[in-house]
């Protein structure tokens, strides 16, 4: 099928919004055509009333549509257009049916059917956000239009469906298969209804009132099984958590979770929250790992009152799904989990993304200008979930934890499965702390950019200077001041100054005289901040000393960001997170400080010095090896850094038991030029993981020859064969070594390459792969080539903010190494 789609324009979903409301939809779905063909059927009914009789309108249809009829008459097929069937005379109430057929299940846009390589199994799994209902049936596809739906799946016999609830009945089909059929679902957004199927392997507890499912493909099962006491109790304490606080408990009894095979990321569907099978870990995970499972597994719960139950009317108040949803995972986490220290894993890790994208010319406002639909799915970013999380802690801080929460449960009370504006929670959180949000609102939700923070002081004090971006009005900002006072062994804690800036330049009182003062401590503002000049060189050189890991990583996180300006070197930025890293004990953070470390040397230094560089790394990596928490992300550090004879005896040891890390330590002798054929066969023999056959194309990927590089490109863009996710990510890190000099840069303009061919449409399945294979490095050309073709006509939305985000990483990376770059 051919598809000729168009996006959906906002003045068009306000009209429709304005003339239907949607009763119901009853929605039969054949997957059997699936278990050895591509092909889904389905038939939509649709019950709705219209406002104006005599009125016209159309429905969503991206699909080969066999027939459809309107209040029993059927319609002409000059009636489909554009994916869209128009509708004419319409009366109070009406009923549309349309049978359809989608043969278009193997790209990723909606709906993925997969065969396992290890056992030949097959999985369907559909995944609609923003606006991909309309490729599996007809629908107003549109989050505004909610309504109950019905399904009823017809499968092989072999295969489990799950939906939003569990089947209401499960009876064999004279003409084969298993017919299940599914209750009505409370009234949804046509994105947030799902259809899985397979032979899964599937797990389930109760757990507080909840009956609690885990599902898998066959091969994964071991792994899934390995999980499941964390997964299980994780999702009893967020459930339990969100219901308290909320002052709304979940309120139907099944809630599942199923892992399915080359999906990027998870999705909130209700009640059935659809995941990457890639976090089923094939060796066992690291803490890191484990609180990035536990963080997605609260922010898609979160998901069920921020989006499912209270969902946006339109796509430019996207964030009230996507940052409280990920501002409420940290929150739980720190709350209800073991990863208390998840702000400051925030901070090293995931808040620097939201800074580096805010600083380019990709930057929007949060609450920015969606004219249709195309545009909400490049607003699926940084600014979004990044920097929208960081505001709304800076939120809480502002009104206090007490009335905000106050003020969401009056929200979800008020709103329950209705659509909101930006303005509708606002005004529920400022009548609870007693405050007008309204110009802070505009300041942070409809501004772009950064405010920059410095602490300026003196005898008689301290001053915040405060400078907006782009020479506009900085924004309000309450944060807290930490003082210190050099002592032996360490820093004598002063006290704590709160601060509520406004304007320019505000007054600090009570800032005592202190050799460190700690600008927004507790991190509880989205700020570039720069202590005094006195401060600075004691925070750089004692950032070890700090007594906490959400100081630490502020400190961190403020030497990146001055790199990322110019500020300071990639070598004065090592010293000090090396230091760090010395002696940090917060599992928390140890890993995106090892990350953040291997980009410094790598990536940011000069070609001259990054053997040096990356050799200072290795050691340090080395001895946190010895530590038994922080073994695994040390030894994964090591193998991207190792260049000695000391460092490889080391990793092969520990290798020996481990297939993750002999994979990265294989990919990282290939790097080197020490490809080995013979150990990668080995290897491929021992590793029962389904997708190791990545793995090896990443051992590929990793050599410093064209010819190497080109076999492994023809499946990342000429096959596509890499699945979504965490397979794509390792591909992708063992393909961009920056090290390897002209060879990159050649590549670099290849991947511009093929971003020109990329066909028209379809950017929910090809997002990730135009993400996650940007270049790491490039020259100066491909910056200007990147630039123009992000300002051309027509280039699709995620494409343009990907081009102009990267770009501008690169030419800061150029910059740092000293070679300048525009």
């Amino acid at each position: 099928m051919t598809d000729h789609s168009r996006s959906l324009i906002m003045t068009e979903a306000q009209e429709r919004a304005a003339l239907i409301d949607v009763d119901r939809y009853d929605i039969a779905v054949d997957l059997r055509g699936l278990f050895e063909g591509e092909v889904l059927e389905a038939t939509s009914t649709i019950t709705f009333r219209c406002q104006r009789p005599g009125a016209g309108t159309f429905v969503d249809c991206v699909a080969d549509v066999r027939s459809a009829s309107l209040n029993g008459v059927e319609l002409d097929a000059s009636a489909v257009v554009d994916g869209r069937i128009h509708l004419s005379d319409l009366v109070s109430e009406n009923v549309l049916v349309v049978s359809s057929a989608q043969s278009d299940t193997g790209s990723g846009a909606g709906i993925l059917r997969t065969v396992d390589p290890s056992d030949k199994l097959v999985y369907v799994w559909t995944s609609f956000e923003p606006d991909a209902a309309r490729r599996a049936w007809a629908c107003f596809d549109q989050p505004d239009l909610k309504a109950p739906h019905r399904f009823s799946v017809s499968a092989p016999e072999t295969w489990t469906v799950t939906s939003n609830d569990g089947p209401e009945s499960v009876v064999d089909l004279t003409d084969g298969g298993r017919l299940w059929a599914f209750p009505d679902t409370p009234p949804l957004s046509t994105y947030v209804v799902v259809v899985n199927a397979g032979p899964f392997h599937e797990l389930r507890e109760e757990r507080g009132g909840h009956s609690l499912g885990l599902y898998c493909r066959q091969s994964l099962k071991e792994y899934l099984e390995r999980d499941a006491a964390d997964l299980f109790a994780a999702t009893e304490a967020g459930l339990a958590f969100f219901g308290d606080r909320f002052g709304m408990p979940f309120p139907q009894v099944r809630y599942d979770q199923v892992f399915v095979p080359n999906m990027g990321g998870a999705m909130e569907n209700w009640g059935c929250v659809t995941w990457t099978d890639s976090v089923l870990f094939r060796s066992p995970p690291t803490h890191g790992q484990r609180a990035m499972v536990n963080s997605v597994l609260l922010h898609e719960m979160a998901h069920m009152w921020f989006g499912d139950l209270v969902t946006m009317r339109w796509w430019d108040d996207l964030w009230l799904n996507e940052a409280f949803a990920s501002w409420a995972a940290t929150w739980a986490a720190v709350g209800a989990t073991p990863y208390t220290d998840g702000w400051a894993t925030f901070l090293a890790g995931l808040k620097l993304t939201g800074y580096q994208m805010d600083m380019g010319p990709a930057s929007h406002p949060i609450r920015g200008n969606v004219p249709d639909v195309a545009q909400a799915m490049a607003n699926f970013d940084a600014i979004t979930y990044v920097k929208g999380q960081s505001v709304l802690a800076q939120l809480v801080a502002y009104v206090g934890e007490e009335a905000f929460v106050a003020g969401l449960a009056t929200y979800f009370r008020e709103h329950a499965w209705g659509n909101t504006a930006l303005a509708d929670l606002m005004s529920a959180i400022g009548d609870a702390a007693g405050r007008d949000l309204g110009e802070w609102t505009s300041a942070w939700f409809d501004r772009a950019g950064t405010d920059t923070l410095r602490l300026t002081t003196s005898a008689a004090g301290g001053e915040i200077h405060a400078e907006g971006p782009g020479g506009d009005e900085p924004r309000p900002h309450r944060l807290d001041i930490a003082s210190y006072r050099r002592a032996p062994g360490g820093l004598e804690p002063l006290g704590v100054t709160e601060v509520e800036t406004s304007g320019a330049r505000t007054t600090v009182l009570g800032l005592p005289d202190a050799d460190l003062h700690l600008l927004n401590h507790r991190d509880l503002t989205f700020a570039a901040v720069r202590t005094d000049v006195g401060s600075l060189a004691h925070l750089l050189a004692a950032a070890s000393k700090l007594p906490d890991p959400l100081s630490r990583a502020l400190a961190v996180a403020t030497a990146w960001d001055m790199l990322a300006k110019g500020e300071l070197t990639a070598d004065a930025f090592l010293i000090c997170v090396l230091d760090v890293l010395s002696v940090e004990r917060s599992a928390g953070v140890v890993e995106p400080f090892l990350a953040m470390a291997l980009r410094a040397a790598e990536q940011w230094s000069d070609p001259a010095s990054v053997p040096d560089r990356l050799a200072r790394l290795a050691d340090v990596a080395a001895e946190l090896a010895k530590v038994p928490e922080h073994r695994s992300p040390a030894l994964r550090t090591l193998a991207a850094a190792a260049a000695s004879a000391e460092h490889f005896a080391l990793l092969d040891e520990a290798a020996r038991d481990n297939l993750d890390l002999a994979w990265r330590v294989l990919a990282r002798r290939a790097a080197l030029d020490a490809y080995d054929g013979a150990a990668v066969e080995a290897l491929l023999e021992r590793d029962p993981d389904p997708d190791a056959g990545v793995r090896a194309l990443g051992v590929t990927a990793a050599r410093p020859d064209d010819n190497a590089k080109e076999e492994a490109w023809k499946e990342a863009f000429g096959t596509r064969s890499i699945p979504a996710s965490l397979p794509l990510q390792q591909f992708a890190t063992c393909f961009w070594r920056p090290v390897q000099g002209e060879l990159m840069v050649r590549w670099a303009h290849r991947y511009l390459d093929e971003l020109e061919a990329l066909p028209i449409g379809g950017m929910l399945a090809m997002g990730g792969l135009v993400r996650n294979m940007f270049p790491t490095t490039g020259d100066r050309a491909f910056v200007e080539r990147a630039r123009a073709m992000a300002a051309a006509e027509g280039t699709d939305p995620t494409v343009r903010t990907t081009l102009l985000t990267g770009a501008d990483t690169i030419a800061r990376v150029l910059r740092a190494r000293g070679q300048d770059s525009p």
